[in-house]
This record gives structure tokens, sequence and C-alpha cells, in this order.
């Protein structure tokens, strides 16, 4: 890695080990494919991958990360390539197991959490990829997220605000019965209606709602759902998931995968998150300028 002086955000040496041999395979089949092998590559994919996670992290603009990083076309080029090939997807699957292992699970989860949060949209986003969530009188795009009983990532959905919990929770439950064979079931809120668990029990998922004890007030977690709306709370740390701010939904997905693969690194590496409301002495690049 170039020296430079390192930002809160970038990978450590234990965090590099394990997404280093992942990006250097991507890349090295890559060149594989090529017709002729060019020039090498003029910069470092650990100096890339970092570049992506201060942008994931701070939320800043694609075209205004710091000058030290490499050139903004280059590292957004590397992003959109990586997730049109699923490479955070991929990676965010092999960490999961690893934080399963660690916590004494299996690989393979047998039960999973199903929940969906609508954010605002930036003035970048293309109308027609908006709609309006008329519950929770949000004009944007909806998160559907599906996590193991850990609150570890197994599949997210990117919609506009306007879809139905359930019309995003069917193409998520399709996508777990084909990719994790091994779930069996499930829990979700009130949102999700009946016919999507008539659905799931179709594809041998039992889908049971959970919710909240009438007369409840003020914040209480809810068994089985709190965590995957712990998840949640996590990944805002991540200030580009604040609002959504990519073109396609895609993106957004894989910003998703990002700031989970982020989190799970730390976890592995034991290295604490930034909360940015931590009571320690600011690093130098996070005193505002």
């Amino acid at each position: 890695m170039s020296e430079r002086c390192a930002y809160p955000s970038d990978l450590s040496d234990a965090g590099w080990e394990l997404a280093g041999p992942v990006l250097a395979a991507w890349r090295a089949e890559r060149r594989r494919r090529a017709l002729a092998s060019g020039r090498p590559p003029e910069h470092e994919l650990r100096e890339i991958m970092n570049a992506i996670l201060y942008v994931d992290r701070t939320g800043v603009r694609w075209r205004c990360p710091p000058h030290d990083f490499p050139p903004w076309e280059t590292v957004y080029g590397y992003f959109a390539k990586w997730q049109k090939e699923g490479v955070f997807a991929q990676f965010n699957g092999l960490l999961r197991e690893l934080v399963r292992q660690q916590e004494g699970r299996t690989a393979r989860p047998s039960a999973c959490v199903i929940d969906a949060q609508s954010v605002k949209t930036s003035t970048g986003v293309p109308a027609a990829g908006q709609g309006l969530d008329a519950g929770k009188e949000i004009v944007g795009r909806k998160r559907s997220i599906v996590t193991d009983t850990l609150g570890l990532l197994l599949a997210v959905l990117v919609t506009a605000a306007g879809v139905q919990d359930s019309d995003a929770g069917r193409a998520l439950v399709e996508h777990i019965a084909a990719e994790h064979p091994t779930v069996r079931k499930t829990w979700g809120d009130g949102g999700y209606r009946q016919y999507l668990v008539a659905h799931a029990a179709t594809l041998g998922i039992d889908m049971e709602i959970v919710q909240r004890t009438p007369g409840t007030r003020g914040f209480t977690p809810i068994p089985k759902r709190w965590a995957v709306e712990r998840t949640y709370g996590r990944l805002m740390l991540h200030r580009r998931l604040a609002r959504d701010h990519e073109a396609l939904p895609a993106r957004s997905e894989a910003m998703i995968h990002l700031a989970m693969t982020d989190l799970m690194a730390r976890r592995l590496t034991n290295e604490s998150a930034i909360s940015w409301r931590d009571p320690v002495k600011p690093h130098q690049s996070q005193i505002p300028g």
C-alpha cells in the first residue's frame, strides 16, 4: 500500500488478509479472460477497496474522496465491476460463514428473519426508481433484507418505496429457498401478508409473523425480529446508507453488501466498528475542515 496517513475506514492488515485473496482472484481471472494481457494494473487493489470503503463510511460523493486515493473514475469503475460480477455478495457470503463458525454455529443457517426499511433518496436518484411508502410517509426507496438469527446478511433487495413488503418479500423468500436450502424457518412483522406465509410454505419454509404486544410504548426488542432490526441500526454507521444515493438499485444493494462485509471483517479481526460518536480523541482525518 502506498505511504499515506491512514483513514479510520481503511482495512487493517488483518482485514486485508480476508479481502485480498478474493479481490486478487477476481483480478487474475479477469486478466486470464482478456484477449491480451495489456499493461500491468496501475493501482493497488487494497487502495481501491479502501477508497470504496471511505465513500461508504463517510457518505461523500464519488467525485469527492481525498486526493491521496486513486482517481475517482478508477475507484467507481472497480466498484461498478465488482457489483456487476457479484464480488461484494461473494465476499459477504464468505465472511458470514466465517463469523458463524467463530460463534459456534454451522456455516449454513437453518432460520432467518426478514424486514423492510424505507429511506429517502438524494437528488441524483432517478424519479422512476422512487416511490411513496404511504405508511411511513417517505418518498424514496425500500430496502428489504433477510438475515440469519445472528443478524448476518443473507439477501437484500432494493425497490421503490411504494412496493409492498410482501411483494419484495416473495422475491426474497424464493431467493432464500434457492440459495440457502438449509433454511426452514423465518420470522417477519405484520407488514407481510398471509399469502406470503402460504407461499413460503410451498417452498418448505415455515414463516411466522411476530408482532409487537398491544399497548407497548417506546422501544422494545421484539423476539426473533430484534436481530434484523439491530442489523439495520449497524448499517446506519455507514453514512452513505443514511439516504439512498445510488442511481441504480443494484448499486444500492452493493453498498449494503459492502457495509455488511466491513462490519463482519471487523468482527472477525476484533476491531471496533466506527460509531462516529466514540468518546475518544478524534483522528486528524475526522476533524471537520
